[in-house]
C-alpha cells in the first residue's frame, strides 16, 4: 500500500487489515511512515508473550538492534537484563518493544551515533505501538525514557516530574515511567553511575511489587473460578 507523500506522513496506512502479532511484524517492514527507514537496516518490532501482563516500552532500536532485528540486545538490553533479574521479573514474561521501529543514527567514521528521534518521526510510528498494545492488552505499561513516556502519554509529559509515579492511562491500569536503561550507560563518573542504578533498580522494585500483587491476584481469581 502506498502512503501519500510528505515530509513525516504516518505509519497507519501500512498497518495490516488483520491486526496480529505475527501480521504487524511483516507488515512493519514495508512501513514508509516517516524517513528513517531509508538508512535503516530493517524495522525492529517488539517481542514477547502475547499473553505478557507487562510490557516495557523504550525509544527506539539501537545499532545491534538494527542489525539483528531484535529489541534490547545491546548494551541497554544487557542492563534492563540485570535489573529485571535483580527484582525478580522473568524476562521471558514481559512484552519488550519501542515507539519508534527504526533505528537513527548518524555516522562518525565508520562508526553510527545513536540519534533522538523527532516527535514527528515519533508521532508517525505510533499506529504501531498502538497496534501492539491493541493486541497484547497489557495490564502494566512502563514507559523507559522521555520519547517513550510523550509517545504513550502525550507531549506534556515530564518524566523528570513524574518518574517511579504509578498512574492509569488509556493504555493500562497501572502505568509508570522511568528512565532508559541506556542511560545509565552514559554517566561518565563511577559514583554517579552507581547513584543511576540504584534509583533505576528503585523504580523497577515498584514495578516488581506491583507485577507479583497482580499475578497473586489473577492466581486467587483463577482458583475461585475452579470452585
Amino acid at each position: 500500500m502506498i502512503a501519500p507523500r510528505s515530509k513525516y506522513p504516518t505509519a497507519a496506512p501500512y498497518l495490516p487489515q488483520r491486526i496480529s502479532l505475527t501480521t504487524l511484524k511483516e507488515a512493519v517492514q514495508e512501513c514508509r511512515g516517516c524517513d528513517l527507514y531509508q538508512l535503516a537496516t530493517q524495522a525492529v518490532f517488539g517481542e514477547g508473550r502475547k499473553s505478557a501482563k507487562l510490557m516495557l516500552v523504550g525509544e527506539q532500536p539501537g545499532d545491534q538492534e538494527d542489525q539483528t532485528g531484535k529489541p534490547f540486545v545491546g548494551p541497554a538490553g544487557r542492563v534492563l537484563d540485570e535489573v529485571l533479574q535483580e527484582v525478580g521479573i522473568p524476562r521471558n514474561d514481559v512484552y519488550v518493544t519501542n515507539a519508534v521501529k527504526h533505528f537513527r543514527f548518524t555516522l562518525r567514521g565508520k562508526r553510527r551515533i545513536h540519534g533522538k528521534p523527532t516527535m514527528a518521526q515519533t508521532n508517525a510510528c505510533r499506529p504501531w505501538l498502538e497496534a501492539e498494545i491493541s493486541v497484547i492488552k497489557p495490564q502494566m505499561i512502563v514507559a523507559m525514557g522521555a520519547t517513550a513516556a510523550m509517545s504513550l502519554f502525550g507531549p506534556t509529559f515530564r518524566l523528570t516530574q513524574r518518574r517511579g509515579q504509578p498512574f492509569v492511562s488509556q493504555w493500562a491500569r497501572w502505568c509508570m515511567a522511568t528512565v532508559h536503561p541506556s542511560s545509565l550507560l552514559r554517566v561518565p563518573d563511577e559514583i554517579d553511575r552507581g547513584e543511576a542504578w540504584s534509583m533505576f533498580l528503585e523504580d523497577f522494585q515498584i514495578v516488581a511489587d506491583e507485577y507479583a500483587s497482580s499475578m497473586k491476584q489473577q492466581l486467587a481469581n483463577a482458583k475461585r473460578s475452579r470452585r
